[in-house]
């Protein structure tokens, strides 16, 4: 097997830099697009036979180190009988969002095996189709984003309905907060079972609060899930973005791997996250809709702010955007190995 990426989490020398995209299998690509002409995302996400062809799908065409389970980070709530849809260019929308302490009691926790047979039953086929060849990566979204989510009722720019829901219903926050962190510790402990090798925490949206705030009303809870899901054999990465202001007490989890976005230097990150706690990014994603010639430029600029190779992931600062040219990643992949 190609080890590098799960070496790189232990912060162990590689043969190469290891390399792999958030958001990796999907949007981009003409085979998944050419999927969604008939199929809407939950739909492959609950078809395993599909879901497992689009994890698949970039490892061949790109050359990366590690795939990446398609799911969608709705998969726990959908599993426990929340209302909710994809909608195109929109993305998640709850029918009915939380704005009390009676609406959080209604939440029930997770039964995997009864709630998301098929993604057991997805991971089951990748383990098979990568076996000695790279490692496959599980996830979910982080307890704060999974909560905004909820209480917002779809995507949103300020917070203002999640932040004050926060401010004011302490109880019903610290409740759904509980709750939430019960169901992905069973969600992640599923995606252990069935075959994952490494786990990433997303919690793309704690990139509102302020530092103080973070301690207050999110750490401990991202802390328990990183204390219940990391083990000697199972390497977790926590990511987040807009984390700059925050980022000691982002890092301060119990976590392997920790991977920030675009917004800040890498060496300083690293000194500031510590060097006991590898890395992983962090090119802009809209950086690859340019010439290859500028992602060239910026990718040695990167290498050279590095203070070490050991515990360094090559990765976007996010996901991958729906236009960029697959042209771009193959060589950008084959560019980093190179280094």
């Amino acid at each position: 097997m190609n080890t590098s990426f799960l070496d790189a989490c232990y912060r162990k020398k590689t043969i190469h830099t290891p390399v792999w995209y958030m958001r990796q299998a999907g949007r981009y690509l003409p085979e998944y697009r050419k999927l969604k002409e008939t199929h809407t995302i939950l739909e492959i996400c609950q078809t395993p036979e599909l879901a497992a062809q689009v994890s698949l799908q970039p490892i061949d065409i790109l050359g990366v180190d590690a795939a990446i389970l398609f799911a969608d980070i709705m998969i726990p709530l959908l599993g426990i009988g929340v209302n909710l849809t994809i909608v195109e260019h929109i993305g998640p929308v709850i029918q009915h969002p939380i704005q009390s302490l009676k609406d959080v009691k209604q939440l029930r926790l997770l039964e995997p095996d009864q709630d998301i047979p098929y993604l057991g039953k997805t991971i089951a086929i990748l383990k098979n189709e990568l076996y000695h060849k790279i490692p496959l990566i599980g996830f979910s979204a982080a307890p704060f984003t999974l909560a905004s989510y909820l209480i917002e009722g779809k995507p949103t720019r300020d917070f203002i309905k999640t932040k004050s829901f926060m401010y004011t219903n302490k109880i019903a926050w610290e409740l759904l907060m509980t709750t939430l962190t019960s169901i992905i510790i069973t969600y992640l402990q599923a995606q252990i079972t069935a075959g994952v090798q490494v786990i990433q925490l997303f919690d793309s949206w704690v990139g509102c609060l302020s530092e103080k705030d973070y301690q207050e009303y999110v750490l401990p809870y991202t802390s328990t899930i990183c204390d219940r899901i990391r083990t000697a054999t199972i390497p977790l990465i926590h990511f987040g973005t807009n984390t700059a202001a925050l980022l000691k007490s982002f890092s301060s989890v119990p976590c392997d791997v920790i991977g920030i976005d675009w917004r800040m230097s890498l060496d300083k990150a690293w000194k500031e996250i510590g060097f006991s706690k590898a890395i992983q990014g962090n090119i802009d994603p809209v950086l690859l809709l340019s010439d290859f010639s500028l992602i060239k430029k910026r990718v040695d600029e990167l290498f050279l702010l590095l203070p070490k190779r050991e515990g360094y992931i090559f990765n976007l600062g996010h996901g991958v955007l729906p236009d960029t040219p697959v042209a771009n990643l193959k060589r950008l992949t084959e560019y980093v190995h190179q280094k």
